[in-house]
């Protein structure tokens, strides 16, 4: 069995108490509000605070409200919260896509979206047990000095697995930061930087408050996952897609985003470029889902082998911008869910 290392539970009444906490506490410290991800990578001994700065009492984390023309979400909404909210299903539905497939119910009952948006980065010989990481030698994720995934690699490979934050990326999403010196908003995208190890530009003592979306209307999301099980599975590939239409159904905007291919959230500028004003015809899916393939390169460190999971990329562009077309792709979900469990050996 694994056991949780000793810690101490520091429970602030008020975001300002939590961030000084973190900034007193430096390295020693880190934020938990769900702890899905974080508790079992500290027994795992991925990571070992001695300082555990809990979230859940602080309701200026939670709720969300109407942000203008937009939407607010508070970081510490559960994921379950999330999926419940009608305006996030009805305007957003790339998010509610991706938060109604984090893991189960019972851990979407307790993650929440800030969690998943700063979910560490994952790899096979990463998330082991700590017996097994000594036994072939530590990564330089942890304790080591060599990346098992290429060992000439300069930096950690450790890939993304966050659902939420390529759908989030897809619909232009900004998010807030509150640190001891105040707050402070910028683009998701500018929160991920492309390094397993060091894969949040977030300062330490910050914590993630909110999540900020812009007016809905014209727009169209989705959110396609592939992993090895219908549910509880991180993802191995996933894709992103929002697009603001204009008459005609021509494309006015579009962003397409790609997970768990790299180390960060990729978009891919140039497919989503070459969706601008045309029409999404068989032809323009084609071009734009081959655009995409270019950027995706997985790496050889979470299930399926990289070569399937990068052909994939190809087939989920164009499922999810026909999606977006209006196809009705509920029969291809369910064959893409077969394909996860039989055919990817």
């Amino acid at each position: 069995m694994m056991r949780l290392p000793r810690f101490r539970y520091v429970a602030p009444a008020s975001i300002e108490e939590a961030v000084s906490i973190l900034a007193d506490h430096g390295p020693e410290a880190m934020p938990v509000a769900g702890g899905t991800d974080l508790l079992p990578n500290m027994k795992r001994r991925q990571q070992t605070p001695r300082v555990l700065v809990g979230l859940r009492r602080l309701e200026a984390l939670r709720g969300a409200v109407q942000d203008g023309d937009g939407f607010a979400l508070g970081a510490g909404v559960t994921l379950a919260e999330l999926v419940e909210l009608e305006q996030v299903r009805r305007h957003y539905p790339g998010l509610w896509q991706a938060a109604v497939q984090v893991a189960t119910p019972h851990l979407r009952q307790m993650g929440t979206l800030g969690g998943n948006l700063c979910l560490d980065t994952r790899c096979n010989y990463y998330d082991q047990s700590y017996e097994w990481r000594k036994a072939i030698g530590f990564c330089m994720k942890k304790d080591g000095h060599i990346c098992w995934v290429a060992n000439s690699s300069p930096r950690c490979l450790a890939v993304s697995s966050t659902d939420t934050a390529p759908a989030l990326i897809a619909l232009g999403a900004r998010v807030v930061l509150r640190g001891p010196e105040g707050e402070r908003e910028i683009p998701l995208t500018e929160l991920y930087e492309n390094d397993g190890i060091h894969y949040l530009r977030k300062r330490r003592e910050e914590l993630l408050a909110r999540v900020r979306l812009g007016p809905a209307g014209g727009w169209r999301s989705t959110y396609w996952k592939l992993r090895r099980r219908g549910a509880f599975d991180f993802p191995v590939l996933g894709v992103a897609v929002a697009a603001r239409f204009a008459a005609q159904g021509v494309v006015e905007q579009a962003r397409i985003v790609l997970g768990a291919v790299a180390m960060r959230p990729v978009e891919a500028a140039e497919a989503a470029g070459a969706l601008a004003g045309k029409p999404l015809t068989d032809a323009v899916i084609e071009q734009a889902a081959s655009l995409a393939f270019k950027v995706a390169k997985p790496m050889d460190n979470t299930d399926f082998t990289l070569h399937w999971r990068k052909r994939l990329s190809r087939e989920l562009v164009t499922y999810a911008l026909r999606e977006l077309r209006g196809d009705d792709m509920r029969q291809t979900r369910r064959r893409l869910a077969r394909w996860s469990l039989g055919l990817a050996a």
